[in-house]
């Protein structure tokens, strides 16, 4: 799958998620007058998810994960579980600062669509680099 394919097919995902979120979100019984900030837990752990994404992403951009694909797909796999994880999130939040975890599930939203850019331009050089060695001309 090229790259190109890649983040063609996580935009899809991440929309699918919102458009089906939101209705799955409007069923969810809403706590009485006072909220205890339960809505945190899911932002904070799709936060966390992102950023291991953006890391590895990070890491794998400055080869330090080593040469192979196993960094790149990391990233790309933790960064897209933190977007869909925060878009969940997202669409079951009320308003910023009523405790509810919008804010970071529109933190882990923007750290995701980082970590999954930094894991595709890592997975594509190393795809180049691969093809490139592999080809010796005598």
């Amino acid at each position: 799958m090229s790259v190109r394919h890649l983040s063609t097919a996580a935009a899809a995902a991440v929309l699918a998620v919102v458009v089906c979120a939101a209705p799955a979100a409007a069923h969810v019984p809403v706590a009485a007058e006072s909220d205890d900030g339960s809505g945190r837990g899911p932002a904070m752990a799709a936060t966390i998810l992102a950023l291991i994404g953006v890391v590895a992403g990070g890491l794998a951009l400055a080869r330090k994960l080593g040469s192979g694909r196993g960094g790149p797909l990391a990233s790309v796999a933790a960064s897209a579980a933190g977007v869909v994880v925060g878009a969940v999130a997202l669409a079951g939040s009320d308003d910023v600062g009523s405790g509810s975890g919008r804010g970071g599930a529109v933190v882990a939203l923007l750290l995701g669509v980082v970590g999954l850019a930094l894991g595709g331009l890592a997975l594509a050089r190393s795809r180049r680099a691969g093809r490139d060695t592999g080809s010796v001309s005598v």
